[in-house]
Formats: C-alpha cells, structure tokens, sequence
C-alpha cells in the first residue's frame, strides 16, 4: 500500500524503524499497519531532494491546537477567497507559504441546519504563478493553460452539477464562481477542497481545504458534546525544507516531474505539528478529517484506551462502534467520541504506530458524566435485489519495468474517453471495483452515498490471464464502523469491493475518482452521468 508505512521511495531516518516497517504494501494491509510514514521526517525521498527539516527534533507539545473559526454569512450567502499568506507550522519553525480559503488553513467551518440551502461565492485571489511543481503533460495542464486554477468541490454534498466543482470548471485569479448548496441531507461532517483539473494535488499540498457541517434536528436531540466540547481536527501530512517551505518532490525528470504519491515527514492537526488541546475530564466529540493526499493512519490514543466512533462520512452510525484503533484514508471522515474522564492531571495522547501527533492536558476538575447514547441513527440496509444493474470497474496501475508508475487508470479508460457509467435518476446499482494494483485506493463518488456490501480477496494473476474473478477466500463483511452511509470507501490490494448506491437528486454530469490524489490527477477519475429515465 502507497501512502503508509511503505513506499517505494520512503527513507526514515532511523535505520531501526525502517527493519522494522519495512513490509510489503499488501503485507502491510494484511497485518494492520496503515500508519503513515508520515510521522518520520526523511533524509531524502527523491535523489535530488534538498536536505529537509528534520521534523521529529522539533520541540513537543508546545504550540496550542487552533480550532479553525466559523464561517460568516450574509443572510444565507457566503462569500470565501482564496488567499497566499504565510503561517508557522511550530513555534520553532519560520512561517511557511501557503495558500487557504480566507487565507488560513484549514479553511473556516460551516456549520448549516439541514435543509436550510445557502450559496458561497468562491473567490480566487491567488497568485498567477504556482509555487509548486506542475507536469504540462497531465490532461488539463498543459503549458497553454494557466498555472493557477481552482474548482471547490464540496465533498459529499448531494448538489446540481453546476455547483458541484467538476474538475474542468476552473476560475482564474480575479475570477470567482458562485455554488447553490441546498443541505437537503442528513447531518454530517463533509469538507471542502480544490478539484482543480491536474492540480487537485497541488492546490491541496498548498492548503485550500476546510470543513463543512451540516445539523439536523435529531442529531441535537442525542445531546451529544457540543460548544467547546466539540472540536474539528483535520489531519494532513507535509515535508518541509529547512527555511520552513513546503517541499513537493518530482521525478527528476525536467519535463515530467509528476510522482504517484505524496507523503509528508510530519503529520499536522489543524495546521499545527505536535499541538496540544487542554480538555477537561469528561466527553469530547471530535469531527475528524484526513485531508492527505496520499497516506492512510491508524490512530490509537496513549495511555491505550477504547474510544467510540459515532458516525463517518455521510453521518451518524445506527449506534455507537467502540474502537481500539481507527483506519482512516484520505477523503474519509470519522465522528468521535472520547472519555477523559479519570484522568485528571494526566495526559493524553493522539497518535499512529510510530509517534504521538496531539496532546490532550486533561484539567483537574471534577468529573462530569455524560452519557453516550447507546443507539443513533436508524439505518436501513440496501437490499441487493433492489439494484438494476451491477457494474464491475477495474483499478489498474500502468508500471514501466521497474514498477515506476506512469499513470492509473478506472476501467481502463482516460478521463477524455466517452461516459460509460450513466445510471438512470432515482436508480439502484451496486459497483464492483476490482483492484489489480499492489496499492489501496479509497474511491471516491461525488452526488451520492452508499453502503459498502463486502470485500472478497481474488487470484489477479487467473484475472490477467483469463479475465475471470475466481476468489480465494469468503466474503468479508463491513467493520462495524462502515456499517453507516459512505461517500469514500477503502478499496484494497487483490481484491473486490462491492457498494450499492441510490443515484437520487439530480441529473448531470459528476465524476468518481480515487481519493490519492496523485492517481487522480494522472487518469485515476472519470465522468460518470446520471440521466432522466
């Protein structure tokens, strides 16, 4: 697996951590071990790398979390530009150049009532020249195109197509676009972010991303932690040079500097590396994102200690799913509940398998008693039968001879290549991805939720040499945690992942992508169309 604790272009610092994590990426997904190499700072990446910061001598714990601020409307209109401005990662860091939306990053949080619709104006006041490095030969990068695009798309909103962010609906600096969001869906944690055709990566890597919240009546009758109880944490993992830059390898390659992954030497919340949050002992609901573009956590707390997860992508579970770790890949979204009580005067610690990333200084004030609820949401089942059709799209990898990828491919098709996913509106279909690829790809569809069916490990050489899936080992069924609705779903090495989705709201032309963001600047995304029966 790409993106996690090995990688073909990895280096840790410490030769001991790398006899340790040196695993194949299926291996890897095998034994658990999906926490980023994000938390190691690397020598070098890329042989013609610069010396980096070294990240893991900076100081611990010394910064405070910044909790990002509520985005302000006029009436029911919103009005966010996209800025350059420069922040500083750590205290002992010099500030770095990024870009966000109101120039900070992340971006302010909306927080909407369901079914209440609002518009935002997205403004882009960018610079006309990137400071990152751009491949004209990807698909809408051209050297006759501007370097600086920008298309937000907001993450599993159910929207008309004309505000949903396709890739080739770009704004130039000085120009904005104007989004409808109508909000008629359950509560949950969605975010927004730059969709930019061939430089989503980029853009990303840069800082535009920011969460979006959507509120229901019968979430705010659970009573669950809320006001300062309740805390975004968007996590995201970047390198740095040692003047505190923002470091993007390439290829070495003049002409081609697009590499397939982007992994970061540190691993930031909210911005931040190393933070601390000052909590007090009791429950604490945190709305998690990890915004990467290319790495996957397991996150765990120490001293070791259950949380719950309430919710994921496309809102709240059927009931709480107690958790000793969580799996989380980019675009994926978990809804969290932590317990300090009993721990007062003590601390606390957010982390992945190699190091801590967020500190909790747990208050001495008495316990409160909160209690969770020990069901959510109803959460009916999709029916297999109900589908009309079953649709089985492939995830392919085009490796030269030394298994440098060159491009990713969904069904073997370009993104230029006709439509030939077009589900009828109102329709039930399950999509069946087969993975042929050595990588896990979380697959993202825009318009719609789902529900993942299961995952079934399949023989890839019989599928080359045949064509035929003959599986090696029984269906697994969901963790308890995907049990919920879905808009980004884990699609493992060897294997078949089937969802079944309701293509309901709106005709048009959307897109489904993988979630690395490298693969989907480079083919791993295609149009899909929703039309009128």
């Amino acid at each position: 697996m790409r993106g996690v604790l090995a990688t073909r272009w990895t280096f840790l610092s410490n030769v001991s951590a790398i006899n340790k994590l040196r695993l194949t990426r299926r291996r890897l997904l095998q034994n658990g071990g999906l926490a980023a190499a994000a938390a190691l700072t690397p020598r070098k990446m890329f042989s013609d790398s610069p010396a980096l910061l070294d990240i893991a001598s900076l100081a611990k714990f010394v910064d405070p979390l910044p909790v990002p601020p509520k985005a302000k409307p006029t009436g029911a209109q919103y009005r966010l530009a996209m800025r350059a401005f420069e922040a500083k990662m750590h205290r002992d860091m010099k500030p770095t150049r990024l870009w966000g939306y109101d120039g900070i990053c992340p971006g302010p949080t909306f927080d909407v009532p369901s079914g209440s619709a609002i518009t935002v104006e997205w403004v882009n006041e960018l610079p006309s020249h990137h400071f990152l490095p751009i491949d004209h030969r990807l698909h809408g990068a051209e050297a006759g195109q501007p370097q600086v695009r920008t298309a937000v798309h907001l993450h599993g909103a159910k929207v008309g197509p004309e505000s949903d962010g396709y890739p080739e609906n770009w704004r130039t600096p000085g120009q904005s676009a104007t989004h409808f969001y109508p909000n008629g869906q359950e509560a949950a944690t969605l975010f927004y972010h730059d969709h930019a055709m061939a430089i989503t990566r980029l853009n990303t890597v840069a800082g535009l991303m920011g969460l979006y919240l959507i509120r229901d009546e019968f979430e705010d009758s659970l009573q669950l932690p809320a006001g300062p109880f309740e805390i975004p944490l968007v996590l995201f993992d970047r390198s740095f040079r040692k003047d505190g830059q923002i470091y993007y390898p390439v290829s070495g390659k003049p002409d081609a500097p697009w590499v397939s992954e982007y992994y970061g030497g540190g691993i930031l919340v909210n911005g931040k590396l190393f933070p601390y949050l000052e909590v007090r002992p009791q429950k604490y609901r945190f709305r998690m994102l990890n915004s990467s573009n290319g790495s996957f956590y397991v996150l765990t707390l120490d001293p070791q200690r259950p949380f719950w997860q309430i919710g994921s992508d496309q809102g709240l579970l059927a009931e709480p799913a107690p958790l000793g770790q969580l799996i989380l890949g980019p675009g994926e979204r978990a809804d969290l509940i932590v317990d300090f009580s009993g721990k007062s005067g003590q601390e606390v610690y957010l982390g992945t398998s190699v190091g801590p990333i967020l500190q909790f200084r747990v208050s001495g004030n008495a316990d409160i008693s909160m209690p969770l609820p020990a069901k959510l949401r109803p959460i009916e089942r999709v029916n297999e039968n109900s589908a009309v059709k079953t649709r089985t799209l492939t995830l392919g990898d085009d490796q030269n001879r030394l298994g440098m990828s060159g491009m990713m491919l969904l069904n073997r098709s370009h993104w230029s290549d006709p439509v030939t996913e077009k589900p009828v509106l109102n329709s039930t279909e399950i999509w069946s991805f087969i993975n042929l690829t050595d990588d896990t790809h979380p697959i993202h569809l825009h318009l719609v939720r789902f529900q993942i069916l299961d995952r079934r490990v399949f023989d890839v050489t019989t599928y080359h040499l045949t064509g035929k899936v003959v599986y090696t080992e029984p269906a697994r069924t969901p963790e308890p945690n995907e049990l919920g609705w879905k808009d980004t779903v884990r699609v493992d090495p060897a294997t078949v992942t089937r969802i079944i989705a309701k293509f309901e709201g709106f005709t048009g032309r959307y897109v489904w992508h993988c979630h690395l963001l490298e693969h989907e600047d480079n083919e791993m995304m295609r149009p899909y169309e929703v039309i009128a029966s």
